[in-house]
């Protein structure tokens, strides 16, 4: 299945971190923080007061940074994605 977003919406699958115990002790999923980086699946279409379509500052393939909280998440075969607004996006990781 595919998922186009709308509007300025951007569609992020995050980066689960490596999970590392310390001392043997195993933390919970509940207890764990959010990935905070994702992968850019798809952008959507944003338009101007006047009708004509703006560009982007982030594309597809892109790695961004995500806030911590915010965004809607969705599931789509079996992967956890996020739907967020562009504005939310905190920032694009360069390599």
């Amino acid at each position: 299945m595919k998922i186009r977003p709308l509007g300025d919406r951007v569609l992020v699958e995050p980066i689960e971190e490596k999970e590392q115990t310390v001392g043997g002790i195993i933390i919970p999923d509940s207890a764990k923080e959010k990935p905070m980086q994702g992968k850019v699946i798809a952008v959507g279409k944003k338009l101007d007061k006047d009708g004509n379509e703006v560009k982007f500052d982030v594309k597809a393939g892109d790695t961004v940074l995500l806030p911590k909280y915010g965004g809607t998440e969705v599931k789509v075969d079996d992967k956890k994605l996020q739907l967020v607004r562009e504005e939310d996006l905190l920032g694009v990781i360069e390599k």
